[in-house]
This record gives structure tokens, C-alpha cells and sequence, in this order.
């Protein structure tokens, strides 16, 4: 396994995967182009994230998921939902640690549906925060 890191969280990578930085995006995909991970990173100057924050800013923002399901990552906990748009199907997560939040989608075409999901719960299950010691 990589890790992949970047100045305020870290993740595991499993070599079949890649990982680069597009302007404030990290995108990760597979090799074999089923579906690509993008991952943005929100830091407050002041104060912490919680789960009412965090719900709001998910209903707000993604609001075609109708139901959203509570969710841990790694280090992080927030939630997750599923649309499908266009011939794709999205899962989306908004999850927080202290002063961080994590808006993370998982994109593919919806016949490769489900096809990567345990290899992206595994990837995203090992998101961990960077100690600012």
C-alpha cells in the first residue's frame, strides 16, 4: 500500500489505484477506469464542524440525495448518500473531524454500479488526520 497525503489528512492507496492533485481536488481512480474518488477539503479558521453543521451544508448542496445515512471514515464521521444522474451513479459523503470536512464522491457509469464500492469503503476507511505537531 501508498499512502497519499496531503497537508491535512492522509489515506491509504492500494497500488491498482492512482491519485493527483487537481486545483483544490485530490481525484483517485483505478487503473482500469471504473470510477474515480474526488475528494475536497474544507479547514475552518475558527471553531469545529458538527453533525448539525454538516447536514445542512449536505442538504444544501447535494440536494437531490433524499436519504442520507450516518457514516464513519477512518478518523472521520458525517454521512453518506447515493444519486444517480446522467447514466451515473454517485455515492457522496460529508464527513468531519474537529476543525476539517471532507466532501468525497465516488463516480462510475451506472452499469459499473457497485462493481468498486467495497475497494472505495476499504480506501476511504483509512482516511486519518494529519497531527499539526
Amino acid at each position: 500500500m501508498n499512502v497519499l497525503e496531503t497537508e491535512w489528512w492522509t489515506m491509504a492507496l492500494a497500488p491498482e489505484w492512482w491519485a493527483e492533485a487537481e486545483e483544490d481536488t485530490i481525484c483517485v481512480g483505478d487503473y482500469d477506469d471504473v470510477g474515480c474518488i474526488e475528494i475536497s477539503t474544507l479547514c475552518k479558521d475558527q471553531g469545529e464542524f458538527n453533525i448539525a453543521a454538516v447536514n445542512e451544508i449536505a442538504a444544501a448542496e447535494s440536494q437531490e440525495v433524499d436519504d442520507w445515512q450516518t457514516r464513519t471514515l477512518g478518523e472521520f464521521e458525517g454521512i453518506c448518500g447515493t444519486v444517480s444522474e446522467e447514466g451515473m451513479a454517485i455515492r457522496e459523503w460529508y464527513v468531519f473531524r474537529g476543525k476539517l470536512l471532507l466532501f468525497i464522491t465516488y463516480s462510475c457509469e451506472q452499469e459499473n454500479k457497485g462493481m468498486d464500492d467495497a475497494a472505495v469503503d476499504e480506501l476511504l476507511g483509512t482516511l486519518m488526520i494529519v497531527d499539526p505537531a
